[in-house]
């Protein structure tokens, strides 16, 4: 029998992941003015699958060597500028507005669909 946690496990972490990659957007557009400083971003496609286990190596023999798991959404990267700026910040302020309200609808998107399993439990429980 599944527990909760693997039923809304996707969601769960998916909120996570969204959650952390809105802070870094936010972080990323109030330092626009702020010289040298780098965008960052992490890639969600890649932090998902490492959060759910799904990687190019798993081992499959007690012998096996195992591979070192990194926490998902560690894997911070920077942003390449389209157009380079002359004090050295690489924040476009048009793509981070952007790749913030992106992520916000569907950190709401994901919201919902939590809230509808959650209903659907609590529907199970009651015997409704």
């Amino acid at each position: 029998m599944k527990g909760i946690a693997d039923h809304l496990g996707f969601h769960g972490t998916a909120l996570m992941l969204r959650q952390k990659r809105n802070m870094i957007l936010a972080s990323n557009i109030s330092n626009a003015a702020t010289p040298n400083f780098k965008a960052r971003d992490i890639n969600f496609e890649e932090a998902m699958k490492t959060a759910q286990g799904i990687g190019p190596m798993v081992t499959t023999h007690t012998q096996h060597i195992p591979v070192a798991m990194t926490s998902p959404g560690r894997e911070v990267l920077y942003r390449q500028p389209v157009n380079t700026s002359m004090d050295g910040n690489t924040v476009e302020l048009a793509v981070e507005q952007l790749e913030f309200s992106e992520n916000a609808m569907r950190y709401q998107t994901s919201l919902t669909f939590l809230n509808n399993k959650i209903s659907g439990l609590m529907s199970a429980i009651k015997g409704e």
